[in-house]
């Protein structure tokens, strides 16, 4: 049971937590030891958070996993972990979470207060309202990277959260996707079908290339930077892209987005390579690209 336990509190989907690191890394704080271990520690504490989360989540649908292809696999679902003591484990981690939240500081807490609240609604009737229901998904990792930054009084362009959210919402519609076409429309999202999924994953990956770019072109990220060379991580998002939307809607993967990030070679090797040269862009590691306008705005801000 004591495996069982831990394998119902998802630690594959911690990944999704790592958004919390996007304010220290584009803070430039990376070499500043105590910042690094703080966002360390908001990192698990919003581990803990959303583990508790995922139990009451487990709980409550208990009853339509037992009904669902894969997810009757579910150690609540398959009665391999008594419903008893996931609600005593959920207690615990969650208000271990709020305490150890709130000794990071106030600002920090209060992300925490408001993603609890927002996925407890989700999990109590608003995943059941079509459009709210992958909204909330993605305002939930904006919440994240928000907590990143309040964690070590830092701020972060606006740009970096419109992307956040872009990229939330598209995760978010892919899974919908998924299940919309393995079980056709249910009562959770009936008011979607795979052809409006897939027109509204392609208008958000989209915009979300057309964000990234404007970021790394804007004034406030030149005056902040004193780089242009974030250019060069552009075609990493692009083809970051263009992979997920091929292995959503050619291959028909993703209605578990995390196991997608840890199976696809091609899509792993991307975000790596993406990682790398940011940090050697953000820290000066790599030449200007030579575009006269770039440089001329770099030299004005």
């Amino acid at each position: 049971m004591a495996v069982a336990l831990i394998r119902s509190l998802r630690p594959e989907q911690w990944t999704k937590n790592g958004v919390v690191f996007a304010g220290v890394i584009f803070a430039m704080r990376l070499g500043d030891l105590h910042n690094v271990l703080t966002v360390f520690a908001a990192f698990w504490v919003y581990c803990a958070l959303t583990s508790s989360l995922y139990l009451i989540n487990d709980i409550f649908d208990v009853e339509a996993d037992r009904r669902h292809p894969w997810k009757q696999k579910r150690p609540i679902a398959s009665g391999r972990v008594p419903i008893g003591v996931a609600w005593t484990t959920a207690i615990v981690l969650g208000v271990g979470a709020l305490l150890l939240g709130a000794m990071l500081g106030r600002p920090f807490l209060y992300t925490l207060i408001a993603y609890t609240i927002l996925t407890l609604g989700y999990t109590f009737g608003l995943k059941r309202v079509a459009m709210l229901d992958v909204l909330i998904i993605a305002i939930g990792f904006v919440l994240r990277a928000a907590a990143g930054a309040v964690v070590i009084d830092v701020l972060i362009s606006p740009w970096l959260f419109v992307c956040a959210l872009l990229l939330a919402l598209l995760l978010a519609l892919t899974k919908r996707r998924q299940e919309t076409a393995a079980a056709g429309p249910r009562a959770g999202w009936s008011s979607y079908s795979v052809g409006l999924l897939d027109r509204m994953m392609v208008g958000v990956a989209s915009a979300t290339m057309v964000c990234y770019a404007l970021y790394t072109l804007s004034p406030e990220t030149l005056a902040k930077f004193h780089t242009t060379s974030l250019i060069y991580t552009i075609p990493f998002v692009i083809y970051g892209l263009f992979r997920h939307t091929y292995l959503a809607q050619d291959e028909g993967r993703g209605e578990r987005p995390e196991w997608v990030l840890y199976t696809d070679i091609p899509l792993i090797i991307t975000i790596v390579l993406w990682a790398v040269v940011a940090i050697l862009a953000l820290y000066g590691m790599l030449p200007e690209p030579p575009i006269e306008n770039l440089g001329r705005v770099m030299r004005q801000s």
